[in-house]
């Protein structure tokens, strides 16, 4: 589980800025706006960021952004890399998917650009385009 001072940084890639756009199924139609930020499979494992596979991990954190554009929002771990793994592969807005391509926009993200997640508290998360 996540603890205060935990950290790691991940890359943006066009499937984060345009998530409801530039995707590989048709399982839904296209949704302009939506993002979502990775979790790399090291990082999962080595903090213990877990999805809803998990029967007792949270997966639910509050979250701030440091320029202040988000305050207090719940951002979701979620997904996984093949079929009941417990380990997260993305953050996204819960119950809101265009949470953070709001926020992409915001701060004029872009692919290439690196964002950090910091761990507050156990139920506390800080992102910051870098």
């Amino acid at each position: 589980m996540p603890t205060a001072g935990d950290t790691f940084i991940t890359t943006l890639k066009r499937a984060h800025l345009e998530w409801g756009a530039h995707r590989y199924t048709s399982s839904r139609g296209t949704v302009y706006g939506e993002g979502y930020l990775q979790i790399p499979r090291r990082e999962a494992r080595h903090i213990g960021i877990y999805n809803s596979n998990h029967p007792y991990a949270r997966y639910t954190f509050n979250c701030s952004s440091v320029d202040g554009f988000l305050q207090n929002v719940t951002l979701k771990a979620s997904g996984c890399s093949r079929a009941g793994d417990a380990y997260a592969k993305q953050f996204q807005g819960s119950g809101n998917l265009k949470l953070l391509g709001d926020w992409f926009n915001y701060v004029g993200a872009q692919i290439g650009d690196k964002v950090r997640i910091s761990w507050i508290s156990p139920t506390d998360i800080e992102i910051e385009k870098i």
